[in-house]
C-alpha cells in the first residue's frame, strides 16, 4: 500500500486465483448462493416487519412468527458465513440487511422521478453487496477493511454527478468491480 493515498493495492491475480480454487474445489456454487443470500435478505426484512406489526397491533403472535422467521434465517445464514470470526456473523448479516433497505429506498426514489438519487442508492446497496461477499469468500483480509480511502476518492463520492465506476481505486470499489465480474446469477 502506498503511504501516498493510503488506498489499499489489491493483488488482483491472487483474488482470482481464490475465487478459482473454491470453484474448482466445489466449495461453492454462486449462483445459488447469490439466490440463497437474497432469500435471507427478504428473511431479515420479513423480521423487522413482524416486529412493527406486533408492536402496531399489540398482538404476541407477531412476535412468535418473527421468532421462526429468525430461526430459519440462522439456519441458512450458515450455509454461506461458514467462519464467523469475531463480528463477521452480524457484519454479514447487517450487510444484507443495509444492502436491501438501501436497495428498497432507490426503487421508492426511482419511482417518484428521482432518478438521481435513485442512483446514488442502488450503488451504496450493490457495494454493500459485494463486500458481504468479498469478507464471505475469504477474499478481504483485515488490513484491507481498516484502510481509509484516498482523498480523491472521497471528493470524487461527494461529486452528485459522479459517473457509477465499480472499479475505482478504493477498497469498495475494487471489491465492487471484481465480484460483480465473479457473481453471475445467471450462470447455470
Amino acid at each position: 500500500m502506498s503511504k501516498k493515498n493510503q488506498t489499499p493495492d489489491i493483488d488482483l491475480q491472487a483474488f482470482m486465483n481464490k475465487v478459482k480454487a473454491a470453484e474448482a474445489g466445489n466449495k461453492l456454487d454462486l449462483s445459488s448462493d447469490e439466490d440463497l443470500s437474497i432469500g435471507i435478505m427478504n428473511l431479515i426484512s420479513i423480521e423487522e416487519h413482524l416486529f412493527f406489526t406486533a408492536n402496531k397491533t399489540g398482538k404476541i403472535k407477531y412476535f412468535n412468527l418473527l421468532n421462526e422467521v429468525r430461526e430459519m434465517r440462522k439456519e441458512l445464514l450458515k450455509l454461506i458465513v461458514k467462519n464467523p470470526e469475531g463480528e463477521i456473523w452480524c457484519t454479514s448479516k447487517h450487510l444484507l440487511a443495509a444492502s436491501m433497505r438501501l436497495f428498497e429506498v432507490g426503487t421508492k426514489a426511482q419511482t417518484k422521478g428521482d432518478k438521481k438519487s435513485a442512483l446514488n442508492f442502488f450503488h451504496k446497496s450493490y457495494h454493500l453487496y459485494n463486500l458481504f461477499w468479498g469478507i464471505n469468500l475469504g477474499l478481504i483480509g483485515n488490513k484491507d477493511l481498516k484502510s481509509p480511502l484516498s482523498k480523491k476518492d472521497s471528493e470524487r463520492l461527494k461529486t452528485k454527478d459522479a459517473p457509477i465506476n465499480y472499479e475505482k481505486s478504493d477498497l469498495m470499489g475494487k471489491v465492487s468491480g471484481i465480484i460483480s465480474k465473479i457473481l453471475d446469477c445467471c450462470r447455470e
